[in-house]
C-alpha cells in the first residue's frame, strides 16, 4: 500500500538530470531517493523500508532508471529488478529513461518488464504524468492481488487426513484435463471447492467460473436460467438473455445439485455436452460454447436413474470422472487445522486482533456429529469469534451444542471385561459405525480407516460382521 508520500528512486549517472527530476517529483509531493550508479540504486531497493536501511529510507514505489550507467548497465539493472525476489508483491514499477534510445532498447525494455520509456530531453509534464500513472497502476494490482488472495483464502481446501490427500491428489491429476467431473457428497462438505480447485488449475482456469444451483431454481426458469431466452419468449422476456451456458464461455461450469433438474432441462444439457450447441429459449439460432462442466450433487444419482428420475444417458455423460467429497465425520483430524482458518479469517474480516481457540474447545469440536459438514462448522467459528473475548472458551460455543454432543462412554459396563474383551469390543463397535457411516462401502471405509481392503475383510470376518 502507498503511503501519503510516495518514494520515487532516480538513477541516473547525470548530476543533473538527478537534480532536476528531484525538483520535478518533490514540487508534486513525492519523497525522492537518487544514485549515480546501477549498484547503488540495487542496494537502494534491497534495503529500503528494512531494519537494514542505514537512513530508515521507505520502500520505493517507483524507479526512473537511466539505460547508459558506468559499469552495470541500466538493461541489466532492470532485468535484475524483475528478477529480485522480494515479499511477492507486485514489482515495482520501472520508468526507463535514455539519451540515446531506439525502438530495439525501448521494445527489450518493455519485455523486461519497464512500464514506460522516456526519451531525453525529459518533457516535465509527461515525467510527472508517466509516474502518476505507474504508481496508480501500481497502487491497482497490489488491490487486486490482495482480494486474489482474499478469495482464495476463502475457497481455500484445507485437510491432512488420508482422505482428503487421496481428494487432493485426483483434483491435481483431473484439473488440466477435458474429463466431464460428477462430485459426489452430502450437503456442506465443501463440494463447491472442488469444482473451484479443478478450476483453477485447468485448462480454461483464465475463463469464467459459473456456479448454478439447479435446486434453487424453479423447473419452470432454469431452461432459461441455463440457456438464456429471446425478447418475448414468455410472458415477461421483455429483453434477451443470455444463458450461464453462455456466460461461461471459455471456462468452468458447475451444476451444482444437479439431482435436482427437470428432466426436460436435463435433454438439453445432454445436448450441449454431446454437441457443443444450444439454443436460447424462444429461438431458433444454433450457439456454440466451449465450456468445461462439472457437476455435483447429494443424492446417489445410480438410483435416481432406477426411479426414472434421472436421465442414464446424462448420468453416464457427467460421471466420466466421479470425485467424493467426505464428511467432516471421517476426518476429524482436519478440524483443528480448519478452525484456525476460519478463526483467523473471521477475525481478519471483522478487525479483530487474531483469537486463541482453547483445547477445550477443540476437544468438543472433535466429538461432534456435525451432520451439517464444514459448512456448520465454519458457521459456529464465525459466531464464536464474533462473540467471544481474546480466548476462545466452551462457554462461547451455542448453548445447544452441548446437547447435540454424543455422550461420553460407559465403562462401568466393562467393569468385568478383560483389557482384550474390551478391545476386540471395542474395535466391533468402532467398525460397524464406520460402516454405516460409508453405506458399507468397503473400499470407503478402508480408505477412512487408514487400512487395505484385504484386511478389513479379515476383520469382518473375525468379528463375523455382516450388513443385516
Amino acid at each position: 500500500m502507498l503511503r501519503a508520500n510516495a518514494s520515487i528512486l532516480v538513477i541516473d549517472d547525470e548530476k543533473n538530470i538527478r537534480r532536476t527530476l528531484r525538483m520535478v517529483l518533490e514540487s508534486e509531493g513525492y519523497d525522492v531517493l537518487d544514485a549515480a550508479t546501477a549498484e547503488a540504486g540495487l542496494d537502494y531497493l534491497t534495503e529500503a523500508g528494512t531494519a537494514d536501511s542505514p537512513l530508515h529510507t521507505p520502500p520505493v514505489d517507483c524507479v526512473l532508471l537511466d539505460l547508459k550507467l558506468p559499469k552495470m548497465s541500466g538493461m541489466e539493472a532492470l532485468a535484475r529488478m524483475q528478477t529480485h525476489e522480494g515479499s511477492g508483491e507486485t514489482q515495482v514499477p520501472v520508468i526507463v529513461i535514455s539519451g540515446h534510445g531506439t525502438v530495439t532498447d525501448a521494445v527489450q525494455a518493455t519485455r523486461l518488464g519497464a512500464y514506460d520509456f522516456l526519451e531525453k530531453p525529459l518533457d516535465r509534464d509527461r515525467v510527472v504524468i508517466t509516474v502518476r500513472n505507474a504508481l496508480a497502476r501500481s497502487k491497482m494490482e497490489r488491490e487486486v492481488g490482495r482480494l486474489r488472495r482474499e478469495v482464495a483464502g476463502r475457497f481455500e481446501m484445507i485437510g491432512e487426513s488420508p482422505q482428503m490427500q487421496k481428494l487432493f491428489a485426483e483434483i491435481a491429476k483431473i484439473a488440466p484435463t477435458h474429463g466431464r467431473v460428477l462430485i459426489g457428497g452430502e450437503s456442506g462438505t465443501g463440494k463447491e471447492l472442488i469444482a473451484r480447485a479443478l478450476h483453477e488449475n485447468s485448462l480454461v482456469a483464465t475463463g469464467p467460473f459459473i456456479k448454478v444451483n439447479c435446486a434453487a431454481i424453479s423447473a419452470e426458469l432454469i431452461e432459461s436460467e441455463l440457456f438464456g431466452h429471446e425478447k418475448g419468449a414468455f410472458t415477461g422476456a421483455t429483453a434477451r438473455k443470455l444463458g450461464l451456458f453462455e456466460v461461461a464461455h471459455g471456462g468452468t461450469i458447475l451444476l451444482d445439485e444437479i439431482g435436482d433438474m427437470s428432466l426436460t432441462a436435463q435433454a438439453k444439457v445432454l445436448r450441449v455436452l454431446q454437441t457443443g450447441e444450444l439454443s436460447r429459449v424462444g429461438g431458433e439460432k444454433v450457439l456454440k460454447v466451449d465450456v468445461r462442466v462439472v457437476a455435483a450433487t447429494n443424492k446417489d444419482l445410480a438410483k435416481e436413474v432406477e426411479a426414472g428420475t434421472f436421465r442414464e444417458d446424462l448420468y453416464f455423460r457427467l460421471n466420466v470422472l466421479p470425485l467424493h467429497s467426505p464428511p467432516l465425520r471421517e476426518r476429524l483430524e482436519d478440524i483443528a487445522p480448519m478452525v484456525n482458518h476460519f478463526v483467523r479469517e473471521f477475525c481478519r474480516e471483522n478487525g479483530f486482533r487474531n483469537k486463541v481457540i482453547s483445547p477445550d474447545v477443540l476437544q468438543l469440536l472433535e466429538r461432534y456429529e456435525w451432520p451439517g459438514n464444514v459448512r456448520e462448522l465454519k458457521n459456529i467459528i464465525e459466531r464464536v469469534v464474533i462473540m467471544s473475548d481474546e480466548v476462545i472458551t466452551p462457554e462461547d460455543l451455542p448453548e445447544t451444542f452441548g446437547k447435540q454432543n454424543k455422550p461420553l462412554m460407559d465403562l462401568d459396563r466393562y467393569r468385568d471385561r478383560t483389557l482384550r474383551e474390551f478391545k476386540e469390543e471395542m474395535e466391533r463397535e468402532f467398525l460397524l459405525m464406520r460402516l454405516e457411516a460409508h453405506d458399507w462401502n468397503i473400499s470407503r471405509t478402508a480408505l477412512a480407516l487408514g487400512i487395505e481392503r484385504t484386511n478389513l475383510h479379515k476383520k469382518l470376518k473375525a468379528y463375523n460382521i455382516q450388513r443385516q
